[in-house]
């Protein structure tokens, strides 16, 4: 770490042919005026993406905000080597009844509304078909038709179990969230829960596919989680104002896909946090390991913004296949920093290599012509020539143009990056930018 320049070292650059004489052997490092424009890095388990980007990164993030400078949010699964307890401020345990801490499943928000948002982009923002549920719009009125009346009643937003149940239509949970609002007389909320109570059943209602997400948290081991009724110290992104440092850790064994919920859940919020930030002194940073499945379309178009914000995020991923297909384009192209790990599938090289694009070349095209002797001089001096040398008398000819090819194709990042290596691009947040070389993460 080299705290007063803000790196942190995470490689050399090796030297090759592609890659600059000033670079050769050269130390690669990461600081927050690159990490502004956000990294994507992609490769499969075993890669290094932990080890060698995930944690020296964390680290670094930590020291600034000792240091007063940043706020940072690492997301990992538990025991993934994220760093000690101590080192953090705030360390949530999901599904670890000694968690000290709990995860406010509504991102301390008072609007229905933008609560609604940012849930449904975590709930349905994998489904990439509206068949599938995958119109986060739909889910969005859906939500807000729910927590608003539920709000103005209970004067909080409603736990997982009362909000499952208000998805599913049980009657007995909506009869006491109508009379509470007959009770009060709001005749807008009376509004939003008529439409509700009409849509339920309906073939393009979202409400069923809502409610079976939102079971994948209603279960025995989240049961002391996600409190909404002031018992329990909920952590918040809206405490991104201040320079903390955070862990949450998420449940693997057993809870994959609440896992990647959640990991969207925490994205989402942060995005929506960050932008409406008044406070833009520190250097707000989201760190998720092993991201797959956990990049929504709203936080892929919120990221672009990140940058204005003084905010950035990490995303370690194994492959992009778990990205929808229309949303691998625009991250990649949101993304400043790209960095493409050894052992990267063809199809993901394919989109890197897009992203990369081309370069020119100066191509050297050398061809042997044979000289043809027209004299009888000439004739026998060749074919003494060719009697000592064994091979007819030729003239080189040397051509030189300029040629276009990819800076890396999808078979050199499938096949040529060595083990330990990575194929990185950088961009800072004033727009200086180096083109994509290999790097030694070992180094």
């Amino acid at each position: 770490h080299d705290l007063l320049a803000g790196q942190v070292r995470i490689g050399r650059w090796v030297a090759a042919e592609r890659t600059p004489l000033t670079h050769h052997d050269a130390g690669a490092a990461l600081s927050p005026e690159l990490l502004g424009t956000s990294l994507l890095a992609v490769g499969p388990a075993g890669s290094g993406k932990t080890g060698t980007v995930v944690r020296p990164i964390a680290e670094s993030l930590c020291l600034h905000a000792l240091a007063g400078r940043a706020a940072v949010v690492v997301i990992g699964a538990a025991g993934a080597g994220l760093g000690p307890a101590d080192a953090y401020d705030v360390v949530v345990q999901i599904g670890n009844p000694e968690s000290v801490y709990d995860l406010d499943l509504y991102g301390g928000t008072t609007d229905p509304d933008e609560a609604a948002a940012v849930l449904a982009e975590a709930l349905v923002g994998d489904l990439a078909e509206p068949h599938q549920g995958g119109d986060t719009r739909r889910s969005t009125t859906v939500l807000a038709q729910l927590l608003g009346p539920f709000r103005a009643v209970h004067g909080r937003f409603p736990s997982v179990p009362e909000l499952r149940q208000l998805l599913d239509g049980a009657p007995g949970p909506m009869a006491a969230l109508r009379k509470g609002r007959e009770d009060s007389g709001q005749e807008s909320l009376l509004r939003e829960l008529d439409a509700r109570e009409r849509q339920m059943g309906n073939p393009g209602d979202a409400g069923g596919i809502l409610a079976d997400r939102v079971a994948l948290l209603d279960r025995p081991a989240f049961a002391a989680f996600f409190d909404t009724s002031g018992q329990s110290r909920p952590f918040s992104l809206k405490a991104l104002d201040h320079p903390v440092r955070v862990r949450i850790d998420l449940p693997q064994r057993g809870h994959a896909d609440a896992s990647r919920m959640l990991a969207r859940l925490v994205l989402a919020q942060f995005t929506a946090s960050v932008a409406v930030r008044e406070d833009r002194s520190l250097f707000a940073c989201l760190v998720v390991d092993a991201a797959t499945g956990a990049v929504p379309p709203e936080a892929v178009r919120g990221g672009r913004r990140l940058r204005a914000g003084k905010a950035g995020g990490v995303l370690t991923p194994r492959t992009l296949a778990g990205v929808p297909r229309p949303l691998r384009g625009p991250l990649l192209g949101a993304t400043g920093c790209r960095m493409a790990l050894s052992g990267l599938t063809p199809w993901d090289g394919q989109d890197f290599a897009e992203v990369w694009g081309k370069e020119w070349i100066e191509a050297r095209d050398v061809t042997d012509r044979q000289i043809i002797a027209e004299t009888p001089a000439g004739k026998v001096l060749h074919a003494v020539r060719r009697v000592i040398t064994g091979k007819a008398p030729t003239a080189r000819a040397v051509t030189v143009r300029q040629v276009e090819r990819e800076r890396w194709s999808a078979s050199e990042l499938a096949h040529g990056v060595p083990p330990g290596h990575a194929v990185l691009s950088l961009t800072t947040v004033t727009g200086e930018h180096a083109p994509p070389l290999l790097v030694d993460l070992r180094g």
